[in-house]
């Protein structure tokens, strides 16, 4: 990687930092504390969010049409969501144990805590958890399968693509093939180093 590139890395890594403690100050303005995976809410702030709460019938009542055709729609992707979330378990185990790559803490990805929000109804608490476990399993996948682009094919694509993984940026320039073999290998020990230190 050049310095340019490099320079842009760490001022990346800077701003998430930035974010994080501005998520610690959102977590102060809006009364609450994370205790482990729990969301404890100032009694304060639980009773407001009781006051706004939107019952279950007048909720309905004020639903769109779209809405309610597309529901159907919308929680059947659960099929596919829940198969990707069990093969990409089921794939990393295995190979990546024989690989020496560190699993990925499913955990990590798949967060499901908008359930406790006292201001959304039972419906709403519903879509937000399955929204939360869709994306948590796609973010999850994406990470499971990062790891194994970079111990197999550590390359760019010859054209800039959207969405890429934080450890994209490093890979091989596309058609570089100087010492190709030898530059995959230290993708692959740099991954078991990581097992090592039990990172994911």
């Amino acid at each position: 990687m050049n310095t340019k590139a490099k320079e842009l890395m760490d001022a990346i890594l800077r701003l998430e930092e930035e974010l994080l403690e501005e998520l610690k100050d959102q977590e102060e303005k809006f009364q609450y504390k994370l205790e482990g995976t729990k969301v404890k809410f100032e009694e304060a702030a639980a009773r407001a969010h009781k006051k706004v709460k939107r019952n279950i019938i007048p909720f309905f009542r004020k639903s769109t049409l779209r809405n309610t055709v597309s529901a159907p729609f919308i929680y059947s992707m659960i099929i596919p969501l829940a198969f990707m979330d069990l093969t990409m378990s089921i794939y990393q185990h295995i190979c990546f144990r024989l690989y020496g790559i560190p699993r990925v803490r499913r955990g990590k990805y798949i967060v499901l805590d908008r359930q406790y929000l006292a201001y959304l109804n039972g419906i709403e608490k519903l879509n937000c958890m399955y929204c939360a476990y869709g994306n948590g399993v796609i973010a999850y996948s994406g990470e499971v399968i990062s790891l194994t682009e970079q111990y197999w094919c550590p390359i760019k694509h010859a054209r800039s693509v959207a969405g890429t993984h934080k450890r994209y940026q490093q890979f091989l320039s596309y058609g570089d093939g100087e010492d190709y073999h030898t530059q995959v290998l230290k993708f692959r020990n740099q991954l078991k180093e990581n097992e090592k230190d039990g990172e994911d």
